[in-house]
């Protein structure tokens, strides 16, 4: 594996990158089919807008966490490359700490 501190230097993600990346790793998809699925996993609570994704995808191709795998009449479509896995798992394990410090302050705040 990469060392931490080369895909560390990734994070914290964004929530709507954090997003794009989740999506990228069952299968490559192209930007509508990506737009439609982070609308639907993150249970409507994200909707990319086709310039914020192209810039994310920009981002995430220049430091080498998706690649392109195809392109057919202008639709691109992307994966995660393993860089991109490695930066999402850190990212992840960070969620899951700070899911774990609201769970246990939950009660707290009286929800």
């Amino acid at each position: 594996m990469t060392e931490i501190k080369e895909v560390a230097k990734y994070l914290p993600l964004s929530e709507t990158t954090c997003y794009t990346m989740i999506c990228l790793v069952e299968e490559p998809l192209h930007g509508y089919a990506l737009m439609q699925k982070v609308n639907e996993i993150s249970q409507g609570t994200i909707s990319l807008g086709a310039g914020t994704l192209y810039t994310i995808f920009s981002t995430l191709e220049k430091e080498g966490m998706i690649e392109m795998v195809s392109e057919t009449d202008r639709r691109k479509t992307y994966s995660l490359t393993l860089r991109g896995r490695q930066v999402l798992a850190l990212q992840i394990k960070r969620l899951e700490i700070m899911a774990e410090n609201a769970r246990r302050i939950k009660g707290l705040l009286g929800e």
